[in-house]
């Protein structure tokens, strides 16, 4: 009976930190998603919006 509480407690654990891990790492792709955007859309600023500024060539 130890070693069912053991493992039912074990497979808790598992669960309960696959669930956190999936939560975190869903912030942290909308993070860098959001600082990817940021990025682009000061580029953007940078070459096309900003006085005198030429757009790269590619």
């Amino acid at each position: 009976m130890e070693n069912l509480t053991y493992y039912i407690v074990l497979l808790l654990m598992v669960v309960i930190g696959f669930v956190v891990v999936k939560k975190i790492a869903g912030c942290l792709l909308k993070s860098v998603f959001t600082i990817i955007l940021i990025a682009i859309m000061v580029a953007l600023w940078y070459f096309f919006l900003r006085e005198g500024a030429t757009p790269p060539t590619l």
